[in-house]
């Protein structure tokens, strides 16, 4: 929760009735106001344009410097990225100073990289990288910071794909530090931005792991969703939420592409793994994700499995397109449903657009070859006008009802 949203929506509260004014004033002081985010942000891009100059005039002499001139170099950037970074720390200016760490952290990995080239140590292991990696999460811990997690989510991803382009292997040191080290960071101090890029990154991972194996496409959806579970068992819904939104767009974007170009058993040899060895695994992740949507109170998002339906398992062609869309719609169907019943603006609007991509789609794959290309975009046209408007209608009439205050509770009487 954000300073600036107390600010604007406690006062209301109070009006309500739904909290006092003490109440009020014992929020915003759990929420201490902090820098304008855009004022914050000038002294940590002044810093990496000051360092991206010096970078600059240090790589155009770069071949000319001696190599113990070039160890120098990068000994004092990174020494002195640390230095500042910590002293602008200690001072409370923290968001220059984790600019600058993270610019020391940058610097590092750049070090392990020019050092080998002027010496000439040529590895064919990752161990140089790897401990890139373990710089990261260290820093991420020490200084508690959510930044830097986010750096190193970023630092692991392109860890992982030197190592599966240029060396032909995979580092599972990488993934488990990403997964364990950075997924406990995360479980501890549950942040919105941070779920979702490390959900991303963690995919990547997944994904990587998928080509390199030569490996059906579709065994990818088992360590996504074992990302989508553990935000079922994150006590803080917001967080977990934030989350398990990588692993739903994956599974949306395939349940869109099967849809639309599913009309043929060619895509059989990359999409159909042994069955009951898929079913199996998918089924066990599944089984954590509902004991801990259970746990939790968030059996309403259990209809987000729908996604997960083995329908490549079908012959290509009409039988899989309307099985698709059958899954499309329901879909959205129920952030529809969940949204309508809890009021919230935001689901209101993501279920609308699922539902008019789902008519577009079912539109577009049904039609095409049976209507002329004039009446074809004149009912569409029609059909995503009368669509839009009722789906405004709907959401404007909910959002009213959820919006209207309730009546406040009359105060008990007090004896004299």
């Amino acid at each position: 929760m954000s300073r600036k949203f107390l600010d604007t929506e406690s006062p209301a509260w109070v009006a309500e009735g739904l909290i006092t004014e003490a109440q009020r004033q014992r929020l915003l002081a759990r929420y201490p106001p902090g820098a304008v985010p855009a004022v914050g942000l000038l002294p940590v891009l002044g810093g990496l344009l000051v360092a991206l100059s010096a970078l600059s005039v240090a790589a155009a002499s770069w071949p000319a410097l001696p190599p113990v001139a070039r160890l120098a170099l990068l000994l004092g950037s990174l020494v002195g990225a640390y230095a500042a970074g910590h002293y602008f720390l200690r001072r409370g200016n923290g968001s220059l100073g984790l600019g600058l760490v993270g610019l020391g952290l940058v610097l590092f990995g750049a070090s392990i990289v020019l050092v080998s080239q002027t010496y000439q140590l040529v590895g064919y292991d990752v161990s140089g990288l790897l401990a890139w990696v373990v710089a990261g999460v260290a820093l991420a811990y020490a200084h508690r910071s959510r930044l830097l997690a986010g750096l190193t989510v970023g630092i692991g991803a392109a860890v992982q794909a030197y190592c599966t382009q240029a060396l032909g292997s995979y580092s599972y040191a990488t993934a488990g530090l990403l997964a364990g080290g950075l997924g406990y960071f995360w479980w501890r101090r549950p942040d919105g931005l941070l779920g979702s890029v490390l959900a991303a990154g963690l995919l990547w991972q997944a994904a990587l792991w998928v080509g390199l194996a030569h490996a059906k496409i579709t065994w990818f959806f088992v360590p996504a969703m074992l990302v989508y579970a553990a935000g079922d068992w994150q006590p803080d819904r917001a967080g977990g939420r934030a989350a398990q939104g990588p692993p739903l767009v994956a599974a949306y974007l395939f349940a869109l592409g099967l849809a639309l170009f599913g009309e043929t058993d060619a895509y059989a040899g990359l999409l159909r793994p042994p069955l009951l060895a898929y079913l199996g695994a998918l089924g066990a992740v599944l089984a954590v994700s509902f004991v801990g949507k259970k746990r939790r109170g968030r059996l309403d998002t259990l209809p987000d499995c729908l996604l997960l339906l083995p329908g490549f398992y079908l012959p290509g062609g009409l039988p899989l397109a309307v099985a698709t869309l059958v899954v499309l719609y329901a879909h959205a169907g129920s952030v529809l449903l969940r949204a309508h019943r809890s009021g919230h603006a935001e689901q209101l609007t993501l279920g609308t657009v699922l539902f008019v991509g789902a008519t577009m789609v079912a539109y577009f794959k049904l039609t095409w070859a049976y209507l002329d290309k004039s009446l074809f975009f004149l009912l569409g046209g029609g059909l995503l006008l009368g669509l839009s408007w009722y789906l405004r209608r709907r959401n404007a009439q909910v959002l009213a009802a959820a919006g209207a205050p309730a009546a406040p509770a009359q105060a008990p009487a007090h004896p004299d």
